[in-house]
């Protein structure tokens, strides 16, 4: 009976489901988003933020702690170094779990887990879309200024040379 155990046992044994875990937090963290299916990716969740957290503050004990849960040099050096300064400011909730439908085989319900900070899309606070904005605007108004008096000095230019030319056929005459 399962009285009072809290959390998905995912039908595997304590080894396999660490080392699944494991395996999948590394993945997170490496490419940033997985697909997986819904059960797995709530588990995951709960067995990666607490390591997230660590990782805010960059001492050897988080470190050590962190690849404890990992096992992977690699992992561990990319979630210091890239994910953690990403994610300073963040009080918790650093994943998000999107769903995506049913697998094709045997129809389990599957989803997308992510770093929130890491997709531009549902981010509305990315500084690069605000700069390109900017620029965008700024560009075109300062062609239509540019544009404009250059329009104007070349028709005040015109009648001054015609008013010339008739003076001259006057003379001419």
């Amino acid at each position: 009976m399962r009285h009072g155990k809290k959390f998905n046992h995912l039908g595997r044994t304590a080894s396999h489901r660490s080392a699944l875990l494991s395996n999948m937090a590394c993945s997170l963290i490496e490419h940033k988003r997985i697909n997986t299916t819904v059960a797995k990716a709530k588990a995951l969740r709960v067995y990666v933020e607490p390591l997230l957290t660590k990782a805010k503050e960059d001492t050897t004990h988080n470190r050590r702690i962190v690849f404890s849960y990992l096992q992977s040099k690699e992992a561990v050096t990319e979630l210091f170094r890239t994910v953690a300064p990403k994610i300073a400011e963040r009080n918790g909730g650093y994943t998000r779990i999107i769903k995506t439908g049913f697998r094709q085989g045997d129809a389990a319900d599957t989803a997308l887990i992510e770093l929130v900070d890491f997709n531009e899309l549902y981010n509305p606070n990315a500084e690069e879309k605000k700069t390109t904005r900017r620029s965008r605007r700024s560009a075109s108004t300062a062609k239509v200024a540019v544009e404009a008096p250059a329009a104007v000095e070349e028709k005040v230019e015109e009648p001054e040379a015609e008013t010339t030319d008739s003076t001259e056929e006057k003379a001419g005459e």
